[in-house]
């Protein structure tokens, strides 16, 4: 994993990063961003604390709490959403909502002024926040068997953002900030060996590194192997390419076919992730994929 810049194309890479797409804007909410925390950890505690994680829904015990990590669920109206990631798939959405809720950004707030939202909006919304300071980051999405530790490696959004101190990129994970899971790592700087990315998952199934059953995307039904590595190469591809799809957007070309692909196809995807597999050496070559390969970039969504 490429993490520390080359002299060349360096200045290029990081401007490009501190540049923000339609998901990650801020717009108005650029102001209110900088003067969130500068300290990482800090940041990411607020955050976290904004945001209830859809799956708590999925209990009922959660549910009916009155005192729970979310706070009192009971308050929740019962009409939400669990997944209210379609209604506001920005950042900006999902900030500007939680201000018309409660206007006091705060860990304190209430359970039922939080919004619903998966870990693909924690990492655009810390994305979002570094890029409104100045910070060249981006969002990364793959798969991380550490939320469950079961051997399974589940689908999972997270952050990465330049750390000029250290002149080196980091990976940071908003939506774990949980006081009681312990990791065994430090969730601000994540070893790259603890996540794996869209490529890295996609080129271990092709060439039998992992089990088709190890490598989850928690679709409905869920989709497993090389289907699920797919969905996390191009959600990965597009975030390089500052553009964090939404869960319901994929290449036109790859839904029609329902995943099943020519092994020459397969063979062009083969070639895209060993270059992501790198990122920053390989900035420009990706680029220019992006830029002259658009069936990579025509969408499938829910009206399309």
């Amino acid at each position: 994993m490429n993490k520390v810049l080359s002299n060349k194309n360096e200045e290029e890479i990081l401007e490009f990063y501190k540049k923000t797409s339609s998901y990650t804007d801020l717009g108005y909410y650029k102001e209110f961003a900088k003067n969130l925390p500068n300290n990482i950890e800090e940041l990411c505690l607020l955050q976290r604390m904004q945001i209830i994680h859809p799956v708590a829904f999925k209990d009922k015990q959660i549910r009916n709490k009155q005192k729970c990590f979310w706070g009192d669920m009971t308050k929740v109206e019962i009409t939400r959403l669990e997944y209210e990631d379609d209604i506001f798939p920005t950042a900006q959405s999902v900030i500007a909502e939680l201000l018309r809720k409660n206007p006091n950004y705060t860990i304190k707030r209430e359970a039922k002024d939080k919004v619903h939202v998966t870990c693909r909006s924690q990492a655009i919304i810390l994305a979002s926040i570094l890029k409104a300071k100045g910070i060249p980051a981006r969002a990364r999405s793959g798969f991380a068997e550490y939320i469950l530790y079961d051997g399974i490696y589940y689908d999972h959004w997270i952050t990465e953002y330049y750390d000029k101190k250290e002149k080196r990129w980091k990976l940071v994970d908003a939506d774990e900030h949980c006081p009681d899971h312990e990791m065994g790592f430090d969730l601000n700087n994540i070893p790259y060996d603890k996540f794996l990315f869209g490529a890295e998952a996609y080129l271990g199934v092709r060439k039998n590194k992992y089990e088709e059953a190890s490598i989850l995307y928690s679709s409905d039904p869920p989709t497993l192997g090389l289907k699920a590595a797919i969905r996390g190469l191009f959600f990965d591809f597009h975030s390089l390419m500052n553009d964090e799809i939404i869960f319901l957007h994929m290449p036109k070309y790859i839904q029609d076919k329902k995943f099943e692909l020519s092994e020459e196809e397969y063979k062009e995807l083969d070639d895209l992730a060993e270059l992501m597999l790198e990122p920053n050496k390989n900035f420009e070559k990706l680029q220019k994929i992006w830029e002259e390969n658009p069936k990579f970039r025509i969408m499938s969504g829910a009206l399309n």
